[in-house]
């Protein structure tokens, strides 16, 4: 395997509190990585220490062959980081945003132009350059932030929550993108609260209080967490859920129950009593159905 991102061991402590807490994973080059966790897993605290922007307390770090504590100059200048609060000055021009990122980069007049018409072609982006960027719709803003973190062609590509706030249809617009970006051979670090984009990820490391506590394929994922079949209920009312959690697993979701069986003997007893009060199906386990699971151990 081509690694182009490895962590072995990573700590990061603010006093006595671990942010990020024995971390270790790799990456392979063109792979769609995903981290996916509730807020204050650890997540962005990682992808800063890979990027240079923040000191490991501990372990060593790899980022496109280079150490981000040793070599941060050339960290930072093989990968392309587009943080989920803060990316692009709204109250600018879109030329004004790209010019002041090319500025950070270092890039001349002629290739920034070059580079600029490339991949505005690539994100399918269209305004022209005048517009200020707070004018602009959440899908067409995410475009331009993808821009400015590719200009300078990094082989790594670090983006964390890059469609939170925007249409379902602009997010399927930007992860078609994320896929055009690992054909070429990129590598994209990715982290997300959407269970539909982290199946679209090769792999994925599910963090919890600062720990990587699952790390498979989506596919690798569900096999490993459901063994055991699971099925959907409905009710009318409310169901008898102490019976349920006797049978095996259960969880909400939405207006519907999700039961992992574990006691075929009790569910048919179940289904027996239930005179056909209960709506069942049988359904193949979510990444959320994974998740949930894992945060409740």
């Amino acid at each position: 395997m081509n690694v182009s991102v490895s962590a072995r061991g990573l700590v990061v402590a603010f006093g006595d509190f671990r942010a990020v807490d024995g971390v270790s994973f790799s990456v392979s080059k063109g792979e769609i990585f995903g981290f996916l966790g509730a807020n204050g897993a650890g997540k962005t605290t990682t992808i800063r220490a890979l990027c240079g922007l923040l000191a490991p307390t501990e372990g060593e770090l790899s980022v496109a062959g280079f150490s981000p504590v040793s070599e941060p100059d050339r960290v930072k200048a093989s990968v392309g980081y587009m943080s989920q609060k803060f990316t692009l000055y709204h109250d600018l021009t879109i030329r004004e945003n790209l010019e002041f990122a090319a500025g950070l980069r270092k890039l001349d007049k002629k290739t920034f132009r070059s580079r600029v018409r490339e991949l505005f072609e690539f994100t399918g982006f269209s305004r022209g350059e005048n517009e200020l960027v707070k004018n602009l719709p959440g899908g067409e803003r995410q475009q331009l932030a993808l821009t400015a973190c590719l200009l300078h062609s990094p082989e790594v590509i670090f983006l964390d929550e890059p469609t939170a706030g925007v249409s379902p249809s602009s997010r399927l617009v930007f992860w078609k993108l994320i896929k055009k970006l690992s054909a070429s051979g990129k590598t994209v670090f990715v982290t997300t609260h959407y269970m539909d984009e982290a199946e679209q990820c090769g792999r994925i490391a599910m963090m919890q209080a600062g720990k990587i506590i699952a790390l498979d394929s989506p596919s690798g994922l569900k096999e490993t967490y459901f063994k055991e079949p699971l099925w959907e209920l409905e009710f009318d009312g409310l169901p008898p859920a102490e019976r349920l959690r006797k049978i095996g697993g259960l969880e909400p979701c939405g207006s519907r129950w999700h039961l992992a069986v574990s006691d075929e003997a009790a569910w048919n007893g179940f289904l027996a009593d239930s005179g056909g009060t209960v709506k069942t199906r049988r359904i193949s386990p979510s990444l959320e159905d994974v998740f949930l699971r894992l945060m409740a151990t």
